[in-house]
């Protein structure tokens, strides 16, 4: 898909993703990646459905990492728990049976890590805006946009939405 136009006073989000999309994890503030760990996923595809492919991903306190055994004692503990966790389902009742094939569900969410938004999208997909907190907001204040083909030319359909901040 082209470049996505920078909404202003905008945040965007996606409940699927198309195959192949890539999103990257990123630590808190406060919080840090436990090393040699890869903080990536990318969406693919079985003969039956999308799905996310994980690899083992941990934020940790940064104060833990400074201090002393019996910290650490815990932290093993914290880990040992976490990983009897299953992962959180996707979200999968309102996605066609096209969309299950060729689209995944929101990634599962990480105690302390946020993701990064994507800057690559695909056909097909649909990107959510709301105005941001504290912005003033003309209506519509919430919208969608789509990537898709119209007459061999991928295009990003029309976002009618204003947020400003009136300054």
């Amino acid at each position: 898909c082209p470049v996505l136009p920078r909404i202003e006073f905008a945040d965007v989000t996606a409940e699927t993703y198309a195959l192949g999309t890539k999103l990257y994890y990123k630590c808190d503030s406060g919080y840090t990646r436990r090393s040699s760990q890869y903080e990536g996923i990318q969406c693919q595809r079985t003969d039956q459905d999308a799905y996310w492919i994980y690899k083992k991903f941990e934020c940790i306190d940064k104060k833990i990492l400074l201090s002393t055994a019996p910290t650490m004692e815990l932290d093993i503990t914290q880990a040992s728990e976490r990983k009897t966790q299953s992962p959180a389902p996707q979200k999968r009742e309102n996605l066609s049976e096209f969309d299950q094939k060729n689209f995944c569900g929101p990634p599962k969410t990480i105690p302390h890590a946020s993701l990064r938004p994507s800057k690559q999208y695909y056909l097909g997909q649909v990107l959510h805006f709301k105005c941001q907190s504290g912005y003033d907001k003309r209506p519509p204040t919430s919208g969608t946009r789509r990537c898709q083909k119209v007459n061999d030319k991928i295009i990003w359909t029309h976002l009618d939405m204003r947020c400003t901040n009136d300054s």
